[in-house]
């Protein structure tokens, strides 16, 4: 049995090379305003290579999608243990906000990402992500999560509001995603941030509109529907997480 089914709108979402890209940019934004994102500096991990924790993040993301119950219940148990042994070093637990913070993370920029790139979600689309990312919240045994959809939209909302803070985490986070992206492709990651997060994220770090990114966003749309995208795409990503980022299409 398929832990997602076939035909669900979160197998289109999340086995889009350039949405999941998307869910990237909006990821990363937020999670460095995250009054929790200490817990990444505690392993080492995140300040070494930012875009590499991310980019494994958003890979087991799709590994448990495409994945039958089975096997997404192990790796969702993977991440659970590996998160414990973390706990367990520091002499502190992650608090379960936290936790639903970036579970919450995945369902907005679920939403968001493709709904910038591809077109609107019907409010019954929107449930069926919510719901998948709830099986994954249940499974990791986070406390507090909404019941519904609509429970989930009001506890983002406060979650915006009550657990962000542009610290001396977040600076250093946006020169690590600088320094290893280079001036041309972190110039274009802020501008895709700018069009994707939410007004609070944007207050917070000052993206500004993203106006300049529409009108190639919608030039890549048209080389798109004649299958001359991934020439463009391809050409800006960077080196060292190329193969990484590609091995993320599904046919």
């Amino acid at each position: 049995m398929d832990f997602v089914d076939k035909n669900s709108i979160v197998r289109k979402i999340w086995g889009n090379t350039d949405v999941i890209l998307f869910i990237f940019a909006g990821a990363a934004a937020e999670f460095s305003l995250n009054k929790a994102v200490d817990w990444l500096y505690f392993t080492g991990k995140l300040p070494k290579d930012p875009l590499g924790r991310l980019f494994s993040t958003v890979a087991y993301a799709q590994k448990i999608v495409f994945s039958t119950t089975t096997d997404a219940y192990t790796a969702i148990d993977l991440i659970t243990s590996i998160h414990k042994a973390v706990e367990t070093s520091r002499g502190q637990n992650i608090p379960d906000w936290a936790y639903r913070d970036v579970l919450f993370m995945l369902i907005a920029y679920s939403i968001r990402a493709f709904q910038v790139l591809e077109r609107k979600l019907t409010l019954i689309e929107k449930e069926e992500i919510f719901s998948t990312f709830l099986k994954v919240g249940e499974r990791m045994q986070i406390g507090g999560l909404p019941e519904t959809f609509a429970d989930w939209e009001i506890m983002h909302e406060q979650q915006l509001n009550n657990n962000l803070i542009n610290s001396g985490f977040s600076k250093d986070l946006f020169e690590q995603y600088k320094k290893h992206l280079g001036i041309l492709r972190f110039s274009l990651l802020l501008k895709i941030q700018a069009l994707i997060v939410p007004d609070k994220v944007n207050t917070l770090l000052q993206l500004g509109k993203g106006r300049a990114v529409i009108p190639i966003l919608a030039g890549y749309k048209v080389f798109r529907n004649f299958n001359a995208h991934r020439f463009f795409r391809n050409a800006l990503l960077p080196a060292d997480y190329k193969a990484q980022i590609l091995a993320l299409e599904v046919n």
